[in-house]
């Protein structure tokens, strides 16, 4: 049986011009319809090393540059939600 994703409005998901990914309320939606999911939105702010929210950014900047990869179209676009997503995250 596959998550149900919200529906793609902008209520539940930012626009690319404001960094691509879920909202707040997006992230609510999903843990509502997800039962037991641990879903949370971007780590945005300043961590200190070795944090939690820390290895969660370090991880998420690690799998999108898995996508950079696969997806070089979207790579090469600074506009794409890929390369925004990244931006907001603070991926390097």
């Amino acid at each position: 049986m596959a998550d149900k994703q919200p529906p793609r409005t902008k209520k539940y998901y930012r626009s690319t011009k404001s960094g691509a990914g879920m909202t707040s309320a997006g992230v609510k939606k999903y843990r509502r319809d997800n039962p037991g999911s641990k879903l949370k939105t971007a780590v945005t702010g300043k961590v200190k090393a070795g944090s939690k929210d820390a290895k969660r950014r370090k991880s998420y900047c690690a799998r999108s540059a898995g996508q950079m990869k696969k997806f070089p179209k979207a790579a090469r676009n600074p506009n794409s939600r890929l390369r925004q997503a990244r931006r907001r995250w603070k991926c390097r």
